[in-house]
């Protein structure tokens, strides 16, 4: 058994917390950058959570 084995079934239990934390980190760059690259950030944000729904849903 390796180290990401079970890592579908960790983003499955705390999906709702890793978006949270996705929210968090683009704003803290929108922050930062003064919303220069906000369409970029928002683009990456809403794929990243994409893909936490997709590894949480592959485990239910």
């Amino acid at each position: 058994m390796g180290l990401f084995d079970n890592i579908g079934d960790k983003v499955a239990e705390n999906a709702e917390n890793i978006k949270s934390g996705i929210d968090k980190a683009g704003d803290f760059v929108d922050e930062k950058t003064g919303d220069k690259y906000k369409d970029q950030v928002d683009k990456a944000q809403d794929f990243a959570k994409d893909q936490v729904d997709k590894l949480a849903t592959d485990k239910k």
